[in-house]
């Protein structure tokens, strides 16, 4: 037996895309408001206020930052708006919600941002084995515009896919 083994995966015409290869750097932590409310349930304006005007935040430089509110308190827009405009200047991205709701928006503008022209009639697999959190919303973005130009799609490893889409003739 003298036959060579060849790699019929490096040798096809399968195009590769991992979300992973795209995740930012950076802290993603939880602003949680709660402590800033009176009782943790009444925003009081002047409290609040003064409080955004004593806070350090030079502490959240360079991270990614989910603003909530873990109590059943009736936070008014505004009050979300105020700490944004306070945390803007130092983070990275800011949004109202969860940490999945974070990663969600932070892959928004990454698939957004990207040039999916390499993909053009070509087959791809959308790696699915992931070392970092990727949301399970960022691989339905990324399917999504995938899909527009791409002759087929497959979800997972070369050696073991699932096949998603095939655009019809």
């Amino acid at each position: 037996m003298s036959e060579e083994i060849k790699n019929r995966v490096a040798e096809s015409k399968l195009m590769v895309f991992d979300l992973e290869d795209y995740y930012p750097e950076g802290k993603r932590m939880v602003l949680d408001i709660k402590d800033w409310l009176y009782e943790g349930i009444i925003l009081k304006e002047k409290d609040f206020r003064k409080f955004i005007g004593e806070h350090n935040w030079s502490q959240y430089e360079n991270q990614y930052v989910a603003l909530t509110c873990s109590t059943d308190a009736i936070v008014p827009g505004w009050a979300y708006m105020l700490v944004t405009a306070n945390l803007q200047p130092y983070v990275k991205k800011v949004i109202v919600g969860d940490l999945e709701q974070l990663e969600t928006a932070i892959y928004q503008s990454i698939i957004e941002s990207i040039n999916f022209s390499d993909f053009k009639d070509k087959p791809v697999i959308i790696k699915g084995c992931s070392r970092k959190p990727v949301p399970q919303n960022a691989y339905i973005m990324a399917i999504s515009k995938v899909q527009e130009i791409a002759k087929s799609i497959m979800y997972g490893e070369a050696c073991s896919s699932v096949p998603l889409y095939k655009r019809k003739k």
